[in-house]
């Protein structure tokens, strides 16, 4: 397969995913066989694609692809495919293959399974770009994109508390740890001078002898730890288990958890080897190995002793990443694959148990070995291989754990207690395996199950036999089976430092060999002699007050309580102090500069001023006072007035040659407004000032004082700042750029256009896509607003034509209105359809002249507005089919589509391309992908002015709610 193809065939492993999972979430709820089918398909051609570049990987050659982003800030999208990368991507493929079919059958056909699926692809494609991802930044976001799909994951059945708790628990400890990786990859990019994982993974010397090497170090510990559950951060993991089981299946065996663990080994060449690295991650692995197993000695729960001893394992792995050398490395990538094998069969078979015998608890549980003998068999196996049995694959890397703490590292005390601990930790490893068999499928009939066990379907079943059988092959035969890609995995992890490491089941009588004996009877008699006190205890021992959950909450209670006491310092309901902080805050920050380096106006000769624009400005600034001064009681005035001070600034870009700044203004200033009376229209009604005796309070007289020396220095501030500019050379700035680029590289004139829609098209999408999250959120603020009581009445004016009308014979009420407004209407019917043109002619014009998508857009607005205020809500709604949110749908996508679109020709996102068509009779025509975008730019202006334009005129078809037993009444509704 050449490169080319490799490159395409991994891009499609990647985007596959998150495809199926767009593509199930538009299924009917109860669409459960589809959603499988679909589901079941992309892992599984995910998992054969995979394979497929197998060879690729095992050459030793790789392979790399990316796409240009912002090659300047060395921000490039990478996807990076070695032999580490391989056998995650496998382990998230192929395990995702089997823990959907095992879900097919587990999920009730009662719950929205479709959603179920759709969240499992998203995470499932959010952890394949992990593992794939060649630059730092990319990793650190799709680390947090895993954290978000988990979320969705853990409270999929939302309705359960304890689901919702633990899906926040898990988000804020996993996100939190996020945030401190995105930190400490930065640190090394600074350090290294790139985030491309290459050149990171080529200055491990470099990188340790930073000074920055500390804090980096521990920041990305942090994130590390926090995802893979090691102490003190394990006790999200246990709480998970309020997940559905394939769900726990899939998080704790080969994805979410193993995330972690993927981050130390990748990192572990350029990272490991120091002291401050020893100390750190041996002493967590070690602490998180044997507190684990021993909090799953004493669960009650079935899924809960599995959690616990993920949490065990997870450290076992940790432990030996800290050890540091070469050979403890690759026991950690063995027990990696090893534990996926075994703990995601572990956990199915526990949910066969649940989903047949009705319960997890395992004192009710007892002899199901009688009702299900094929599920008990294949639990034992994999318990056993948990436990560290010979023959089965947790045993090799086991013994390979045992080999390498009885190594003398160094001469510290943990080194010199590590092989006790270790063999302590692997003990209770052997006892709370031997209690699952035990308990589970051993000892008299269960008494206490609501419905009798039976056998799970066979295809329930497959997924664990699949797994267990590859437990048992790889303990037989491991040099054969997993021997050649272990080697690919730890060569690309090791790279020159792989060791000459062996796969034999057996070598010989050693120490490793003796201490697993040890393990294996002292646990297997720890539990003969402890059982019945096992099954009676309620808590964990020595560990019963450190309640993660309570010091989780406790901690969030005191990071709420600070926010609110910061809310209740510096916030306030009302906007007049916030304002005022916002004004004096920004006013001292700007006084710094003039504190520092004082003032002094420019050189440049200074030229007298046009009496027409100065009249312009004089009037404007009238207009901006006298609407401050009547705001207060004349909101309609206030509106007015600044609308003239708007249309100063208009007729000011227009002098000052600025056409394009005029004309969007204008066409601005004309929505706002109108939106702006229609919202007077239910605000309260304010009432004047009745202070006692008639005199004003001194603090109101402080206050207004303060807010007019406040307004007055900041606007002092500002027309200074801007004369001290205005009197000095123009400096080389980046308008030269553009204005040199605009036509040789955007392929337009009108540079502000240009600007907006290909030089920094990405702010532009990002702008358009916070104006369709404010346009929804508005309306759906306003959906549920209710008018302040006078204002739910009709106004005086409707209320003196309505009693006309009734008055009079042959006349209803709303006639006079009709009448009053029917030439307005007509006019701006016949008018609605030039607005349309004129709004397509400053669209098409926009790359060249002024105009553009924007422009026209509100232009189009305006249109609609206009016939909302002619004809009425009603009116207008039964003749026009508005569909806002689809507008704005359509506008993002379009925009988004066109800037994907360069990446198909090998170009950075967003990248334009323009060319000249000649055109018989016409001539030339410009032709440019910018176009496009701005087309998408126009239609997310329209749909998000309408919306919040139809929220604001729903209201007026709302009426007041009838009185209930008398009393008054309390809202409005819509009719």
């Amino acid at each position: 397969m050449s490169i080319a193809t490799s490159s395409v065939t991994l891009w499609f492993v990647l985007l596959l995913p998150f495809v199926g999972s767009l593509a199930i979430a538009g299924l009917p709820t109860r669409s459960r066989d589809a959603a499988a089918l679909i589901a079941g398909a992309v892992a599984l051609a995910g998992t054969v694609l995979m394979a497929v570049l197998y060879p690729q990987v095992a050459n030793g050659t790789g392979l790399h692809t990316g796409v240009s982003w912002l090659p300047s800030l060395g921000l490039d999208i990478i996807l990076r495919l070695d032999g580490l990368t391989w056998i995650f991507a496998m382990l998230v493929l192929a395990i995702g293959v089997l823990v959907t079919v095992y879900a097919r059958y587990y999920m009730s056909p009662r719950d929205p399974v479709p959603r179920f699926f759709s969240f499992l692809l998203a995470f499932m494609g959010s952890m394949l770009a992990l593992v794939l991802s060649g630059n730092l930044v990319q990793l650190a976001f799709f680390w947090e994109l895993t954290s978000l799909t988990s979320f969705l994951l853990i409270g999929y059945w939302h309705q359960n508390e304890s689901a919702r708790s633990a899906a926040r628990m898990a988000l804020v400890v996993t996100a939190a740890g996020g945030l401190c990786l995105l930190v400490g990859v930065l640190l090394i990019g600074k350090i290294v001078g790139s985030y491309d994982l290459d050149t990171v993974l080529a200055s491990g010397d470099r990188i340790r002898a930073s000074s920055l090497y500390l804090p980096a170090l521990i920041l990305i510990l942090i994130g590390a730890f926090t995802k893979s559950a090691q102490f003190p951060f394990h006790f999200w993991l246990p709480h998970a288990m309020a997940a559905p089981t394939p769900v726990s299946a899939y998080l704790h065996s080969a994805t979410m958890v193993k995330a972690g663990i993927f981050l130390l080994i990748r990192l572990w060449p350029v990272l490991a080897g120091s002291e401050a690295w020893y100390l750190i991650v041996t002493s967590v692995g070690l602490i998180t190995l044997i507190l684990g197993a021993w909090a799953a000695i004493f669960q009650q729960d079935l899924k809960g002793l599995l959690a616990y001893s993920t949490i065990s394992h997870l450290g076992i792995i940790t432990l030996l990443l800290g050890i540091g050398s070469p050979l403890a490395a690759v026991a950690a990538i063995f027990h990696t694959i090893n534990h996926a094998a075994f703990k995601a069969s572990l956990f199915m078979a526990a949910g066969i148990i649940d989903h047949e015998a009705g319960t997890r608890d395992l004192r009710k549980l007892s002899g199901l070995y009688r009702f299900m003998p094929i599920t008990a068999t294949l639990a034992m196996v994999a318990a056993a291989a948990m436990a560290g049995v010979p023959l089965l694959n947790g045993f090799l890397s086991k013994e390979m754990l045992l080999a390498e703490a009885l190594e003398d590292t160094n001469e510290t005390l943990l080194d010199q207690a590590l092989p006790y601990l270790v063999t302590l930790g692997l003990i209770f490893s052997v006892l709370y395996s031997v209690r699952f068999i035990h308990q589970s499928f051993f000892g008299p009939p269960p008494t206490k199950l609501e419905r009798r066990p039976h056998e799970a379907p066979h295809w329930m079943r497959l997924p664990i036999e699949v797994l267990v059988l590859a437990c048992v092959v790889i303990g037989i035969l491991p040099a054969v089976t997993i021997g050649p890609f272990l080697d690919v995995a730890v060569r690309a992890a090791l790279g020159g430092g792989t060791p000459e490491y062996s796969l034999a089941i057996w070598h010989g009588f050693s120490k490793p060999l003796l201490l697993s004996v040890i393990a294996l009877v002292l646990g297997t008699a720890a539990y003969l002699v402890f059982a019945r006190a096992l099954n009676a205890a309620d808590a964990v021992p020595l560990l019963g007050r450190l309640r993660g959950r309570r010091m989780f909450d406790a901690v969030l209670s005191v990071l709420v309580s600070g926010a609110r006491w910061l809310e209740d310092w510096l916030g306030t309901r009302q906007l007049q102090p916030q304002l005022r902080l916002m004004v004096l805050v920004a006013c001292a920050v700007a006084l710094l500069p003039f504190l520092r380096h004082g003032y002094a106006p420019g050189t440049e000769p200074r030229t007298l001023i046009d009496p027409g624009f100065a009249l312009i400005w004089l009037i404007g600034s009238a207009c901006a006072v006298a609407g401050a001064w009547q705001a207060k009681y004349h909101r309609l005035a206030a509106v007015v007035l600044v609308s003239g001070t708007g249309l100063a600034s208009c007729i000011g870009f227009v002098w000052l040659s600025a056409p394009d700044l005029a004309l969007t203004q204008l066409l601005v200033e004309t929505v706002t407004t109108v939106l702006l009376l229609l919202g007077l229209r239910w605000l309260p009604k304010r009432l004047p000032d009745n202070w006692p005796g008639k005199r004003t309070p001194a603090s109101v007289v402080l206050r207004r004082g303060s807010d007019l020396l406040i307004a007055v220095a900041a606007g002092a501030g500002v027309a200074a700042l801007a004369y001290a500019m205005m009197t000095r050379p123009l400096p080389n700035t980046i308008s030269r750029f553009f204005l040199e680029r605009s036509y040789a590289e955007g392929g337009g004139r009108n540079v502000v256009n240009v600007i907006l829609v290909d030089f920094r098209a990405f702010d532009t999408l990002g702008e358009i896509t916070v104006l369709a999250i404010v346009a929804l959120t508005v309306f759906s603020l306003l959906r549920r607003f209710r008018p302040a009581r006078e204002s739910v009445r009709d106004p005086e004016q409707q209320r003196l034509q309505d009693a006309f009308d009734e008055a009079h014979a042959g006349r209803a009420p709303g006639d006079t209105v009709s009448d009053y407004l029917v030439v307005p209407r007509i006019i701006l019917e016949w008018v609605f359809p030039f607005i349309i043109v004129m709004a397509l002619y400053l669209f098409l014009r926009g790359h060249d002249l002024p105009g553009g998508g924007f422009a026209a857009g509100v232009a189009m607005s305006i249109a609609l507005i206009l016939q909302y205020m002619a004809a009425g809500t009603r009116s207008v709604e039964a003749r026009l089919r508005v569909r806002p949110t689809d507008w704005i749908a359509a506008g993002l996508l379009i925009a988004a589509a066109t800037g994907a679109a360069a990446l198909l020709f090998d170009h950075p996102f967003l990248t334009s391309w323009f060319h000249y068509l000649e055109v018989p009779l016409i001539g030339k025509i410009p032709l440019a992908t910018a176009l496009l975008f701005d087309l998408g730019v126009f239609l997310l202006v329209v749909g998000a002015t309408a919306l919040i334009l139809i929220a604001i005129a729903h209201q007026s078809i709302r009426r007041p709610v009838r009185p209930l037993r008398g009393r008054e009444e309390t809202g409005v509704e819509k009719r």
